[in-house]
């Protein structure tokens, strides 16, 4: 059966995570995912993927890891995602605790929904040259995965290293929380295929079926089981032949979008989503 949940950039003038959070769980949601950008460079020379007019929720949005902190604090069962986490921004070390310690204070709930990003002004701005966004992204994730699980962990590669070192707390979840690859392209399937948990495409910028298959394919070359391939889709529309065709592709976890808006457009939005949900025969709740 599958799951569902929601994606949508808490912002300063939207629902707050707290709210959200709440409203979501009693609805029976399985998830919420943030995205991230810590600014957006006035410049405006990046052009956006998604068309000319970049959203203003873009330069509002807070840290995703503060609004999923006051989630887990607030809430039992809700799945707790970053859709996407921009790695090229943040520091190894550093993210690994802040991921650990989320996932020990939500009891092993965090979902790391991880990208390198669109925006080179941006990356540009934390140290990472646009050319090496995905050679950075690879490494900082395995050095990640070392402070989880090993009690002195170190890596050394082209863009971490780092001797051997104490970092506390671990994750609940054995070997740190699954790792989902939110890119679209055949280098992204290779990646997913390498060194993730999981694949976390955005529906309606290619067709993610056909990307499945060919996910499936770079899979099948590499001798890795697709069973151990988590596969979540956000951006998707409330519409039973969309939705029933992507469980049926095999897609796992269907996200939808939430603009950033009040609680007095939001809560009506979530029980029609979690009335359709329930159409579906496909409701957790």
């Amino acid at each position: 059966m599958a799951t569902f949940g929601v994606t949508m950039f808490p912002t300063d003038y939207s629902i707050q995570p707290v709210a959200l959070g709440r409203a979501l769980e009693e609805r029976g949601f399985e998830s919420v995912f943030f995205p991230e950008h810590t600014h957006i460079p006035a410049s405006r020379r990046s052009r956006w993927p998604g068309g000319d007019d970049l959203p203003q929720e873009y330069w509002h949005t807070h840290d995703p890891f503060v609004a999923l902190g006051a989630i887990a604090a607030t809430t039992e069962r809700l799945k707790l995602g970053t859709g996407i986490c921009l790695i090229p921004e943040r520091d190894p070390i550093l993210l690994a605790n802040v991921v650990a310690s989320l996932d020990l204070i939500s009891n092993g709930r965090v979902l790391l929904g991880i990208g390198a990003g669109w925006n080179a002004e941006e990356m540009e701005n934390h140290g990472t040259a646009f050319k090496d966004r995905w050679p950075v992204t690879k490494e900082r994730i395995q050095a990640m995965r070392q402070i989880w699980t090993q009690e002195e962990a170190e890596f050394h590669g082209a863009h971490v290293d780092f001797d051997k070192i104490w970092s506390y707390p671990k994750p609940v979840q054995a070997g740190g929380p699954p790792v989902l690859i939110g890119a679209d392209t055949p280098w992204a399937h290779q990646r997913v295929v390498d060194y993730a948990d999981g694949w976390l495409p955005i529906f309606g910028r290619s067709d993610v079926r056909d990307s499945l298959a060919a996910l499936r394919i770079v899979a099948e070359q590499a001798g890795r089981d697709m069973s151990t391939i988590e596969l979540s889709v956000f951006g998707v529309p409330p519409r039973e032949e969309i939705v029933t065709g992507l469980i049926e592709a095999g897609f796992q976890r269907i996200l939808f979008w939430l603009p950033p808006a009040g609680e007095d457009e939001i809560i009506p939005r979530l029980d029609r989503y979690a009335a359709f949900i329930e159409s579906l025969g496909q409701s957790d709740a």
